[in-house]
């Protein structure tokens, strides 16, 4: 096999993702094969996750927690042309390297992310999936869910991801459309856990985080949604 002529690093955030982190990075093997690189950005984790990380990475990262600020540590350290954000609990479908650098290469775009599917079989689960995708074009803002990759050179022009608690992907998001023009939305699938869901009831959290939503929208503090909403992992 022989590597792909643009290099993508992978970057996991992570923390205390002991029971699931193996099946995630082993599942990225056959892409470090190709030659490109997976990094897991820690957040701190007290449990297992680094140890079973190493030999499934080319590198791990560690910073205090928060997506953002792991994420930003991880791509100082990645060699790549494209980044490309993959939570802990998300899988990529077969092919997505190829989807993603096929869609960049024809359409000139430097950022996108991937429809997302949600693991649960819940049928409201299929309307929450559903409308995040639908909402992602008809607006331009990605969230970590869909896996967002983003070109290295737009990347560092837009000085990463924003140093806030929480809304990092939409106020990247937001910044990129600003800049960059609109993702590209591929319709190839993620997998991501439904585990908020189903820990705390698909509609309370759909109303939370409409609410947290429109509360940032209005210029309420990230910090202080933050408070509101305790995310898995971050």
């Amino acid at each position: 096999m022989t590597a792909m002529p643009d290099r993508v690093s992978i970057i996991v955030p992570a923390l205390n993702e002991a029971d699931g982190i193996v099946a995630t990075l082993a599942m990225l093997q056959p892409l470090r094969i190709l030659g490109h690189e997976v990094i897991l950005a820690d957040g701190g984790s007290s449990d297992d996750t680094v140890v079973l990380a190493r030999g499934l990475t080319d590198a791990i990262t560690f910073s205090a927690r928060g997506r953002s600020q792991q994420m930003n540590v991880g791509a100082g350290q990645a060699a790549g042309d494209i980044f490309l954000f993959l939570h802990a609990d998300t899988r990529l479908p077969e092919r997505a390297l190829h989807h993603m650098l096929d869609g960049l290469k024809a359409t000139g775009q430097v950022w996108g992310r991937f429809d997302v599917r949600l693991s649960g079989r819940h049928p409201l689960l299929r309307v929450v999936e559903r409308m995040m995708n639908w909402r992602s074009r008809l607006t331009g803002i990605a969230t970590g869910d869909q896996a967002m990759f983003i070109c290295r050179d737009a990347f560092l022009a837009v000085g990463g991801y924003p140093a806030i608690a929480l809304m990092e992907d939409i106020a990247l998001s937001r910044t990129l459309n600003r800049q960059f023009g609109a993702p590209l939305c591929l319709e190839a699938t993620v997998m991501s856990s439904s585990r908020r869901w189903d820990q705390n009831g698909i509609l309370r959290t759909m109303l939370l985080m409409w609410c947290l939503r429109l509360a940032y929208f209005f210029g309420v503090s990230p910090e202080r949604l933050a408070r509101q909403y305790e995310v898995p992992g971050r």
